[in-house]
């Protein structure tokens, strides 16, 4: 471009155009990456008498802790457990992640984890989880759960479901032996086991394995 002798022109930099295009991406990723962070927090939403409890400072008194993890377990659960109508619903778990977002028509107690309590027996609690609990959700689930309730005499019994084809077994497995059922505890159990133990290799992982370490733990 011809200019005029001695005259001073503004030299445009594309470099320092692009740098703060990537100061404002970065910005604007860190906001979106903070606002998602906080939308898979886990919330905890109890009734009026429980929330007034623990906003006093007393924790749930729960002598026995039932948690359903799956369609299976919960299902399980609510044809010959709830069905006695002696359960009253008491709180919910919220969580949400890309695996467990409500989906259209759904209630939020469908898409939730919800404890229920026993009216005639209240120290007996039950949660059904029916939806997706994300990996890095799993801590803070079990955190804020058992921080709500009286780890003294506490008895958590964890049920849960599983493919036969992830089984490991060195006989043979045919059609006619599924379901079956297995069992894990902690040496802090010592009644008699209702079934079988696992074997090994076989594991628990997801929310199964975090509500049984988180409790052994507290």
């Amino acid at each position: 471009m011809a200019t005029f002798f001695g005259e001073v022109l503004s030299v445009y930099s594309r470099a320092v155009d692009e740098d703060d295009e990537d100061l404002d991406e970065n910005e604007e990723d860190e906001q979106i990456r903070r606002e998602l962070d906080e939308k898979r927090t886990v919330q905890l939403q109890w009734s009026t008498d429980v929330t007034d409890s623990l906003r006093s400072g007393n924790k749930l008194l729960c002598s026995d802790f039932v948690l359903a993890v799956g369609h299976n377990a919960a299902s399980f659960l609510s044809a010959y457990v709830l069905a006695s109508a002696k359960w009253d619903a008491v709180g919910r778990a919220l969580v949400w992640n890309e695996r467990s977002r409500a989906a259209t028509g759904q209630t939020s107690e469908e898409s939730a984890c919800v404890f229920y309590r026993h009216k005639d027996t209240p120290a007996v609690l039950i949660c059904h989880v029916t939806c997706y609990v994300a990996e890095d959700q799993l801590f803070q689930w079990t955190e804020k759960v058992f921080d709500c309730l009286q780890p003294r005499e506490l008895t958590v019994t964890v049920l849960s479901d599983g493919s036969v084809a992830d089984y490991k077994t060195a006989d043979y497995l045919c059609s006619s032996s599924a379901p079956f059922l297995r069992a894990l505890h902690t040496s802090a159990f010592s009644d008699q086991p209702v079934c079988q133990s696992l074997e090994q290799p076989n594991i628990v992982t997801g929310l199964p394995a975090a509500g049984v370490l988180g409790f052994s733990i507290t």
